[in-house]
């Protein structure tokens, strides 16, 4: 009780300052409270700078870390071997989240900066040179890869317009190649990354509003590939996100049984990860294959089978055109006992 009365105390006179010191201390406490990862000193500092909507990144605006640090009255440090800030303890984390009311629309905002960021001429700028560095900006990485993720949580009208204007020209945006970078199970060059469209990365982070915008636009390619093979439907597939696997498989063009460079199709993703929502929707369709196998002849019912989903596994079964007993490249087949599964096999990585 004495800790949360002094957190509240704290906060009473960060507001009191009035101001732009006002102003900075909330909006440091807003953007390390409510991030997906640690910032580092120069993200945060380059994160509040932001004008949300301007097509220019101010760098005179860019308050310096020691500014931040005073404005917030010592409730977050940095910390010394990696740079990053953090709140001064974690009840604190627990406090802010406690009352959202302190700082409002939480992640709309830093989506809408982020969104800002990519948006801007600056950052076009880095997508057209041809060996960019994207270690600038500072606040590239995060805004390229958690845009996304706080625009779904929250999406405000703003951060909408501000998506779909990115996605104007986003084939070549330096943002595709570092969010990319984040997925492991990828088998292409990132560096020669291309074809990850607008509806790619709307589908990508599952924000079905604006998935629903970009599919009834003129020349929309509901089946596009990446360079890897992967469309939208794909990418909603694999990441579970039931909203936009809806939208997509509404459509009458679209190819539930389109694989990636290596066989895998959208049933076969999310069978793979035992999704039975999503499963469960992809095989109302007649038209989807459920025997579809990757490049090594393992099929949906295959990998369900290995990692013991049982609730794939069964809904799987359940139509009458799946052959159970398909082997893989090797001969094996989709044995499986409940009662004998104990996990998947620590080297199924290597398989894939």
């Amino acid at each position: 009780m004495f800790v949360t009365g002094a957190y509240g105390a704290t906060l009473s006179r960060i507001k009191r300052q009035g101001g732009e010191k006002a102003r900075l201390g909330m909006a440091a406490l807003m953007w390390i409270s409510h991030a997906e990862r640690p910032l580092k000193a120069s993200e945060l500092c380059h994160a509040i700078a932001g004008e949300i909507g301007s097509p220019n990144l101010k760098t005179d605006n860019v308050p310096s870390i020691n500014t931040l640090l005073a404005c917030c009255q010592g409730l977050f440090v940095v910390e010394k071997d990696s740079s990053t800030v953090r709140l001064i303890h974690f009840t604190l984390q627990e406090y802010l989240r406690a009352h959202p009311d302190l700082f409002g629309t939480a992640h709309s905002t830093i989506a809408e900066t982020c969104l800002t960021y990519l948006n801007s001429h600056q950052f076009k700028a880095v997508s057209t040179t041809p060996s960019p560095d994207l270690r600038d900006p500072p606040f590239l990485e995060y805004s390229s890869v958690y845009w996304g993720v706080h625009t779904k949580r929250d999406l405000s009208d703003c951060a909408k317009q501000l998506g779909l204007k990115l996605f104007d020209d986003f084939n070549h945006h330096a943002s595709t190649k570092v969010l990319m970078r984040t997925q492991t199970m990828l088998s292409f060059d990132v560096d020669r990354f291309s074809g990850f469209s607008g509806l790619h990365c709307a589908s990508f982070f599952g924000i079905v509003e604006i998935v629903a915008v970009l599919v009834q636009m003129e020349g929309c390619d509901i089946n596009q590939m990446g360079c890897g093979g992967d469309t939208p439907l794909m990418w909603a597939a694999r990441n579970g996100h039931e909203g936009v696997v809806k939208i997509l498989l509404g459509r009458d063009d679209v190819n539930p049984n389109k694989p990636d460079n290596n066989g895998k199709t959208p049933l076969w993703c999310a069978a793979y990860n035992g999704d039975e929502g999503v499963v469960k929707m992809l095989l109302e369709r007649e038209d989807v294959n459920p025997n579809q196998s990757d490049n090594n002849g393992k099929t949906p019912v295959w990998w369900a089978a290995y990692y013991g989903y049982g609730g794939v596994v069964n809904m799987l079964l359940e139509r009458d055109n799946v052959n159970p007993d398909q082997p893989n490249n090797d001969g094996q087949g989709s044995e499986w006992s409940e009662e004998d599964w104990t996990g998947p096999a620590s080297s199924v990585e290597s398989q894939v």
